[in-house]
């Protein structure tokens, strides 16, 4: 032990310091990584949920338009058919957010719901 006590705690602290240094930037690296992962997939979301939307009124309106112009109702192939998109609109995002069971999903839990209730 040719080392004084106050070098080797120096040289520890100082170790210790260079390792904490480190650990921060690694985690800061990985934690900003994660957080746009997680941005991009919000947002990704957020524009499938509002073009799925305004597809809905967008549709409805075309219709209600070529409705109008062809038949010659008036405005009111336009409102309504407007409304309906709308609606339309809205139920496609509550399925696209998994809020509101598909037809699929819902044949599938009626049917086997028959089955479990048989004669047995």
């Amino acid at each position: 032990m040719t080392e004084k006590p106050e070098e080797s705690l120096e040289a520890r602290l100082k170790r210790l310091g260079d390792d904490i240094k480190s650990k921060k930037r690694a985690d800061v690296s990985e934690g900003a990584d994660g957080r746009a992962d997680e941005s991009r997939k919000g947002y990704a979301a957020a524009m499938k949920l509002s073009s799925e939307f305004i597809a809905g009124i967008l549709v409805g309106a075309f219709l209600g338009y070529l409705l109008d112009h062809f038949a010659g109702t008036g405005p009111w192939g336009m409102i309504v058919l407007l409304l309906l998109g709308f609606c339309a609109g809205v139920l496609n995002v509550l399925r696209s957010a998994g809020l509101v069971a598909t037809t699929d999903q819902r044949k599938g839990g009626s049917g086997t719901d028959k089955e479990d209730g048989g004669d047995a």
